[in-house]
């Protein structure tokens, strides 16, 4: 009875075309719906973890912080590195500086480590120093600075830093002249533009810094919201361990936030598509209704009735969806494997779109769907199966 049913309300009736185009549109609306909000939270997911990359390394997955300037000292690092030896450990100094190239000046900071350090912990500075590694009064500048200045390699540059010193009768900004032998590309503009490195010896005489001083330590950690809680129980007082993802607390947030809207906003556009699978079955009960109610008086259960436009409004809305979901996953592998969409990469940290689709996200789509599809389905089975045997055969 349900299969026979299906069949045949599902074909086409030239007597009302209106109600097979209902469906083709609820059919279209849904995949159509499924493929957009497929696409969309894999490009949201992509940026998230482009982002999250690119701030994982240049912001280092844990920073070591004192309260006061050089209150990390060599004994903290050796003791943390006898401690922790699963992590990886490269202490800093690091000042506001302004980067002098003829009339040209850009502020920024400056670090001052040990490179062989550095290299092991940031993919960017090991990337940037592979045929050399600066020392003495050499600096390590971003691409954004470099490219702004036009640098070409081993021209001096000056630095001014905050520190005063003695010239005459006034007191002068500290300046000193530092040999450009390599620039770094993070792919994230605000830091190429921001950020430079020299060596921490170098840096610490111009600031004056005892040996063995430093402001923090940068730590390599692969699970560093585990490590952090261990790192913050055996720090010195006056020293705290922060994460990556504190640091950047508010931009994820906002990320996450946008990410959560655009998922209501296109599932609303499925529910809007489903509207179709509730007036093409209601259309279709309306113009039976007198074969509905021949058929309970024959001896037709009202169960049955129900089920089988149920199972209509399910075909035809998850046909739609098992359409979207083959339509989505293909314009993700699309947009993820050619230059389709090309990007400024120094904004959004890559050329072409990244794309990566959580399975969790895709689980949820898919559930969302099934459960607005089931439900479009509901009422119209249930409206065919309280159909009045008696007033609808007398009236009709």
């Amino acid at each position: 009875m349900v299969r026979y049913l299906l069949f045949k309300y599902l074909r086409f009736d030239r007597s009302q075309p209106f109600i097979a185009l209902s469906a083709i549109l609820a059919f279209l609306g849904v995949s159509i719906g499924l493929m957009v909000l497929i696409i969309a939270m894999a490009i949201m997911n992509g940026f998230d973890k482009e982002f999250e990359r690119k701030l994982f390394t240049m912001n280092y997955p844990i920073t070591i912080l004192s309260y006061i300037k050089g209150g990390i000292d060599k004994s903290d690092v050796d003791r943390l590195k006898a401690e922790f030896s699963n992590l990886k450990f490269s202490p800093y100094i690091s000042t506001q500086a302004i980067v002098k190239h003829g009339n040209k000046l850009e502020g920024g900071i400056l670090f001052g480590v040990n490179f062989d350090d550095e290299k092991q912990i940031n993919s960017v500075v090991k990337e940037a120093l592979s045929n050399t590694t600066p020392s003495g009064f050499e600096i390590l500048l971003g691409k954004g600075i470099a490219d702004d200045f036009v640098l070409s390699l081993n021209e001096k540059v000056t630095m001014l830093f905050m520190q005063l010193s003695a010239g005459g009768l006034v007191s002068m900004p500290t300046m000193k002249r530092f040999n450009y032998v390599a620039n770094f590309s993070s792919g994230l503009i605000a830091y190429d533009k921001a950020y430079s490195y020299t060596d921490v010896n170098a840096l610490a005489k111009i600031l004056g810094y005892e040996s063995g001083s430093y402001d923090g330590i940068h730590i390599y950690s692969d699970n560093p919201k585990s490590d952090i809680i261990k790192l913050n129980q055996n720090l010195s007082p006056g020293q705290r361990a922060v994460g990556w993802w504190e640091q950047n607390g508010n931009f994820f947030s906002a990320l996450e936030l946008e990410k959560r809207a655009l998922f209501i906003v296109l599932m609303l556009i499925i529910l809007v598509a489903s509207l179709n699978i509730i007036s093409s079955l209601l259309m279709t009960v309306m113009n039976r209704r007198q074969e509905i109610a021949l058929l309970l008086a024959l001896g037709a259960s009202k169960s049955e009735i129900k089920k089988s436009f149920f199972v209509q409004g399910s075909v035809i809305g998850g046909s739609g969806i098992i359409f979207g979901l083959i339509l989505g996953l293909f314009g993700v592998w699309l947009l993820g494997n050619f230059d389709i969409v090309n990007l400024p990469a120094d904004v959004y940290g890559s050329s072409k779109l990244p794309m990566e689709l959580a399975l969790s996200d895709l689980v949820m789509i898919l559930v969302g769907a099934i459960v607005i599809v089931l439900l479009s389905s509901y009422y119209p089975a249930k409206k065919a199966s309280n159909v009045d045997i008696l007033t609808t055969l007398r009236n009709e």
